[in-house]
């Protein structure tokens, strides 16, 4: 089989036919790693019942992956400077879907709990691996006037899967078993092995960078403390000497590793790049955006069940009314982001989240779903216009050889901003019902989520005033 190439065609500055193939296997990939973040939620109840699980166990199984996936994605982005992106690639999608494997076999009795969130953790780390050199080999493939429209593909269906994981996991475990929820990444990793094989996309490696053992401990160490902090926040409370103690622990030892990094000659991970303003600008918005929507993705699928009463698989389908305007939001987003850069996508964007959400929240007390609708469509189509811009700009304002790494910050901060998300809103919304009369009713319930969606809708707010005077006017330029 002769070799194929997934640079553009010469003299044309079109994608040739491997760069859409590689467009597909990064896609499902990222796919993959976004709906393993929402997909169990749901299934855990029966996860509970057949292992069993403790109530903390509950906890962990959904807070290990994401833990181990925020400790270690910026050593991802190394890597993939170091062994190349492709070759990076291929061992996280492998470990990604072995570990998912093991999850779906992860036996009943005394062992199934430890079995079960010890392979979620290895499923963080492989997740780990593919997430930042994914992004870096979408750009390498397609010409930089079409680069829009490939992250748009790319980052749009990804978010549509974040947000179908309830819907899929419900699917899955009503009509299969809640072991398909973790078997179906395995048939979607094999694919994707095979597509990359098939366009053999550019592996450029960088086999001379360093890795010291110690910078690397300090990172899982400082961002895995810290992270751990927040996902405990709501557990422990967060006025409480612990959390207090943990999160600072975690952010000193963060801070130490950071200044580190400033100093070296060839460093972990490149902070330098966070002096670049329109990096900066890209970076915050996606912390913001990230923040809001995991939390109310989180706390809307708990809405439909506990309050309206859904089964899993009809509050899957009442997300549709986001998730729809979300892809269409990317596509479009791509394409005007090809034309007029970054600024006036996401500020849009922003801003129509910022709307969507203030009135779906304002809705939230009215017991019912379809007061609900006109927010959702604003937040899905706000976030779509967001998303792949930022993400394309962001990665456009560095070299080539440095985008695995600059995409490993940039999902460092995205799985910050959603586990701070989850733990401030959740906080939020606890410490709201905790006001209100002890024997909670539905419209008590409704009105101490409102509190918690208000907040995401202010952050939307603050990342629009960010972006106003952070995101560059003028467009990035092609760096190869």
């Amino acid at each position: 089989m002769s070799a194929v190439t997934t640079r553009p065609e010469a003299g044309t500055g079109r994608p040739t036919r491997a760069a859409w193939t590689v467009l597909v296997a990064m896609t499902g990939g990222l796919s993959m790693i976004m709906l393993d973040q929402t997909v169990v939620s749901v299934a855990l109840p029966t996860m509970t019942r057949e292992l069993p699980l403790s109530a903390s166990g509950q906890q962990w199984v959904v807070n290990a992956y994401v833990l181990a996936m925020a400790a270690t994605v910026a050593l991802g982005g190394k890597l993939g400077s170091k062994l190349g992106p492709v070759t990076t690639f291929r061992v996280g999608v492998a470990v990604f879907f072995t570990a998912s494997a093991l999850c779906g076999l992860a036996p009943a009795g005394s062992s199934g709990q430890a079995w079960l969130i010890t392979a979620r953790v290895a499923q963080g780390c492989g997740a780990a691996l593919m997430m930042p050199v994914s992004a870096s080999i979408v750009m390498d493939a397609f010409p930089a006037a079409m680069r829009g429209r490939a992250m748009g593909v790319y980052t749009g269906i990804s978010q549509i899967f974040l947000a179908l994981g309830p819907l899929l996991g419900g699917t899955l475990t009503e009509w299969v078993s809640w072991r398909a929820v973790f078997w179906i990444n395995v048939p979607v990793g094999l694919a994707a092995l095979l597509l990359v094989r098939r366009a053999r996309p550019a592996n450029p490696a960088q086999p001379g960078l360093s890795l010291s053992p110690v910078h690397v401990a300090l990172l899982i160490s400082g961002i895995g403390t810290t992270v751990y902090a927040l996902q405990q926040s709501g557990q422990w409370g967060w006025d409480s000497a612990r959390t207090l103690l943990v999160l600072a622990v975690g952010l000193a030892v963060t801070v130490c590793f950071v200044l580190i990094q400033l100093r070296s000659a060839d460093p972990l991970v490149r902070v330098r790049l966070l002096r670049h303003r329109g990096f900066v600008g890209d970076v915050g918005v996606l912390l913001a955006t990230q923040f809001s929507l995991l939390a109310m993705v989180l706390f809307s699928t708990l809405y439909t069940q506990d309050l309206l009463g859904y089964s899993p698989v009809r509050a899957g389908l009442a997300s549709l009314a986001m998730i729809v305007p979300l892809m269409a939001g990317a596509q479009i987003a791509g394409r005007w982001y090809d034309r007029s850069g970054v600024r006036a996508p996401v500020l849009t964007g922003l801003a129509l989240a910022a709307v969507g959400s203030s009135q779906w929240a304002l809705a939230l007390p009215h017991i019912e779903y379809f007061s609900k609708l006109p927010g959702m469509v604003l937040v899905g189509l706000g976030l779509g216009l967001v998303f792949s811009p930022v993400n394309t700009d962001a990665l456009s304002r560095v070299p080539a050889s440095e985008r695995p790494q600059a995409s490993g910050i940039v999902q460092t901060v995205r799985q910050l901003g959603g586990t701070l998300g989850v733990a401030v809103v959740g906080a939020v919304i606890l410490a709201h019902e905790h006001v209100v009369r002890p024997a909670l009713r539905a419209h008590d319930t409704a009105e101490a989520m409102q509190t918690g969606f208000l907040v995401a809708a202010a952050v939307f707010l603050a990342a629009l005033v960010a972006a106003w005077f952070l995101l560059p006017r003028e467009r990035a330029t092609a760096q190869r």
